[in-house]
């Protein structure tokens, strides 16, 4: 029965029912004490008779109440009186989040702003341990002045802090058995739906199911059913949200993606981290509500939350660093390296005042040099293709003999060479990186074998293999870790921050990155810091402790490339400018001609007549957002197609194949004049590698994989039914360009073993290819049948040869490098015309400054 008005509990005066639900009723009501109005809320008689749950009920009480979060509504009082248990909250003003809802989406800008302060809020509550466990737009209220409260802690858990020196303040014995559901159908994770234990990081599911809905105005999982909707958030994606809005910026689509992983492990790993990556959509730190947030809430030293305390630091363009606190001083910067050219590596010597490093200047060959803090000179070591990969604590370098320069590392023959001098001594060959224990006694060492990347310590010994690709291994102080990149594509920077201990248990510490390249520990062995780009390529300074919090270290206009961390704390940046372009010979002519477009290009296809290229921008430009162009070869304007990955060009230029969305993609079927995408039916293929049109045009040629596992060759008919395999599973398999017979029978790829084999596409046996150079890859069949075109792409320049089919003899048909070679790391793809007389590749431009930064903290 409702309270009448005018009834008091301790020392609250009832002045009327404001409210009412399973949880109590709430009434607007007045603090006789401090004269302020209040809610009260009144706990229904189940609780408040059974003694179990009014403990509990007031253990989370206390706990919410410690908070004191602007995002939070705040708990003054927990009573009983007569039989009543009672609640005492702020009396807000406003509307619930469901509420504002029933209008339709927000703007994207003002979802970002309440997500934001969401994320602030929840950062708040797991720090101290408090799991919300029923976040959902009717738990979120929006004050007349635009502030966000998140309600109803009733379902809360209390588990261990997440902040270390919290972990004795609050009682922490568990509130629910595993096996209870808890939580709102709709909003609940894939670990509440299951039962399962939960933590911190299922409120990140909910929460991105509300960032989804107030993006979209739909629910993000929605059956007709409790059950069906359940088994949607355990099996289902919910619909791209730029199908609703195709103005939304990818990178918040990404968050919202990543927020909803059915995986704990591959979201964000704290609320913290998940702030961050709003802000920087927001641009909004100097907005009311962060600055209100900040003032209540400073970030423990070591996570700031990063909105607002940027600070100029003097740098050839300067840097940007964010602060601890405004009164830190600035970081310094002192500049080592004045050529033109790229750098490979860069270690401290132990002295900390000797810098190790290897570079290619001015487009020559790759080697290792040395400076000093107190010079402006650099001296040459003398070795000439050679390149240092680590330094040990008593001086002896790890080095990479015969060093290929590709990519921007060094890669060859370890081997072990004093700083002092003296001659090199061989340890093991093709060797991608190395790493020296602590002590400087042992080495672990990042190589291929067996198709796969492996990280081995002792040598001989794999502490952690991928299908993918491993840079940065570094010891951490104590030397009982690795922390390196793990790289999930073999053909790209994005990657995540791991561990890997002794034994070999690996833990992934970070969310995935657009761009990750360059890692150390820091002295005290707490952070790992890297550098990495959520989107795009303009990499910034971050730091992650093994829990998981991340913070930004440093900012800059550029793209920064992290290289060493010295024991004193002086740490090793490389600042790079960093391009992929396009070089090509139109028909008829003598001389190459630059057609790149924005600031990351990459050809992927030619036409037949070579007057038309197809090609990617996904960098900058484009805010990594891969976006399909058509070009003339003549250099007219470049034309913008539409937003995926383009594969293929039809041969009458009508068409462009291009792979869209994911995971799993779907391939579409994109006019490059008048006319309607088509969408074609993927069948068991969950991303597209590369394509190419049959003569004819009416099939194509797929080099896909399947969940992510070995990369698959299948024939498309575009009239009708699903991709057929045309190689055998678990063989994978490569190519480029187009390389199907003229006949349209048979195709060339790169086998397992790093053969070329001709592949039947009726079925059947293929035969290996006689006479080509081991690794090379098929780029495309001369018009005649009689000659075959393949490209070896761990070369710069790139060598392209021509194999007579007949005769075997094997020929190199052209060296492809831009006119002017300095800081050029790699050429990525090849494409020819059908008479192989004009042509299209990519290069990848880096250029290098090495710089030793001091007050980074």
């Amino acid at each position: 029965m409702p309270l009448p008005s005018g009834t008091t509990l301790g020392g609250y005066e009832v002045q009327a029912q404001i409210g009412a639900g399973g949880m109590g009723e709430v009434y607007r009501a007045r603090d006789t004490r401090l004269d302020r109005v209040v809610a009260l809320k009144v706990l229904p008689d189940h609780l408040s008779r059974d003694p179990e749950s009014l403990t509990r009920f007031e253990r989370e009480a206390k706990a919410v109440a410690a908070l004191s979060h602007s995002n939070i509504l705040a708990i003054f009082d927990f009573g009983k009186q007569d039989g009543v248990a009672f609640v005492v909250m702020e009396l807000l003003e406003g509307e619930s989040l469901r509420a504002r809802l029933a209008a339709g989406p927000l703007p994207p800008r003002k979802a970002v702003e309440y997500g934001l302060q969401i994320c602030l809020g929840l950062a708040a509550a797991h720090d101290k341990g408090i799991v919300h466990r029923d976040l959902k737009p009717e738990n979120v209220f929006i004050t007349k002045d635009g502030r966000i409260k998140i309600l109803d802690f009733g379902l809360a858990k209390v588990t261990p802090p997440q902040a270390p020196h919290e972990r004795d303040t609050l009682d922490l014995t568990p509130m629910t058995q595993p096996g209870t559901v808890m939580g709102t159908v709709g909003y609940m994770s894939p670990e509440q739906v299951r039962a399962d234990e939960v933590d911190h990081r299922s409120d990140l599911f909910s929460f991105g199911s509300i960032l989804y809905e107030m993006l979209s105005g739909r629910r993000a999982f929605k059956g007709d059913s409790a059950v069906e909707t359940m088994s949607a958030i355990l099996k289902e994606e919910p619909p791209e949200l730029v199908e609703t809005n195709r103005t939304l910026d990818p990178a918040l689509e990404r968050v919202v993606r990543h927020c909803l992983e059915k995986r704990r492990e591959e979201r964000f790993q704290s609320a913290r981290d998940l702030a961050f990556q709003l802000q920087a959509l927001s641009g909004a730190s100097s907005s009311a509500a962060l600055r209100a947030a900040d003032a209540r809430t400073p970030s423990p030293p070591r996570r700031p939350l990063l909105a607002g305390l940027a600070l100029a630091a003097a740098l050839a363009g300067g840097f940007w660093a964010g602060a601890h606190w405004m009164r830190t001083a600035p970081p310094t910067f002192h500049q080592l390296t004045f050529r033109r050219g790229t750098i490979a590596a860069a270690r401290f010597a132990p002295d900390g005042q000797t810098i190790v490093y290897s570079a290619a200047w001015g487009g020559s060959r790759v080697e290792i040099l040395t400076t000093r803090l107190d010079s402006p000179e650099s001296r040459s070591l003398g070795l000439s293709s050679a390149g240092v990969l680590a330094v040990s604590s008593s001086g002896e370098m790890a080095i990479a003999l015969g060093c290929e320069f590709f990519w921007g590392s060094c890669q060859g023959t370890l081997a072990r060479a004093s700083l002092a001098g003296g001659a090199a001594r061989e340890v093991l060959q093709d060797v991608h990186e190395a790493e020296w224990t602590p002590d400087g006694a042992d080495l672990a060492v990042v190589r291929d074998a067996e198709g796969r990347h492996r990280l081995e310590f002792p040598l001989g010994h794999v502490l952690y293999d991928t299908p993918g690709w491993i840079s940065h291994p570094r010891f951490s102080p104590r030397g009982d870790l690795i922390a390196f990149i793990d790289h999930p594509s073999p053909s790209e920077e994005s990657g995540s921050v791991a561990v890997v201990d002794r034994a070999g248990k690996y833990q992934k510490i970070s969310p995935g990155w657009s761009s990750i390249w360059g890692l150390a520990w820091n002295p005290s062995g707490r952070e790992i810091w890297f550098t990495a780009a959520e989107v795009g390529r303009a990499q910034s300074l971050h730091a992650v402790t093994l829990s998981g919090e991340s913070r930004v270290v440093l900012r800059a206009p550029a793209r920064l490339l992290l290289h060493d961390v010295s024991k004193h704390g002086r740490v090793l940046l490389a600042r790079e400018t960093a391009r992929g372009g396009l070089m090509g010979l139109p028909p008829g002519q003598k001389e190459e001609r630059d057609l790149s477009w924005f600031d990351w290009s990459t050809a992927a296809d030619i036409s037949p007549d070579g007057r038309t290229v197809l090609f990617c921008e996904r960098g900058e430009g484009t805010k990594a957002a891969p976006t399909v162009y058509l070009r003339a070869a003549d250099g007219s304007p470049a034309v913008k197609l539409g937003e995926g990955r383009p594969l293929a060009l039809s041969p009458d230029g009508g068409w462009a194949a291009i792979a869209k969305g994911g995971p799993p993609e779907t391939l579409v079927l994109l006019p490059t004049g008048p006319g309607e995408p088509r969408t074609l039916p993927s069948g068991a293929i969950t991303g597209y590698v590369e394509a190419a049109f049959f003569p004819g045009g009416k099939r194509i040629l797929i080099l896909g994989t399947e969940n992510g596992f070995a990369r698959r060759c299948y024939v498309q008919d575009l009239d009708s039914g699903d991709p057929r395999p045309v190689s055998p599973a678990g063989a994978s398999v490569d190519f480029t360009g187009n390389p199907i017979s003229p006949d349209g029978r048979s195709f060339a790829a790169r086998g397992a073993e790093g053969k070329i084999l001709i592949y039947p596409v009726a079925g059947g046996t293929p035969q290996p290819v006689r006479g080509l150079d081991a690794g090379s890859v098929p780029v495309r069949w001369s018009g005649d049948g009689r000659s075959l075109f393949a490209f070896a792409r761990e070369h710069v320049p790139a060598r392209v040869f021509r194999l007579n089919l007949t005769s075997h003899v094997q020929e190199l048909w052209k060296e492809l490098l831009p006119a002017d070679p300095t800081g050029i790391v790699g050429i990525s793809t090849v494409d020819l015309s059908s008479d192989g007389r004009a042509y299209i590749y990519t290069y990848d431009h880096r250029m290098s400054e090495l710089y030793v930064a001091e007050g980074l903290r």
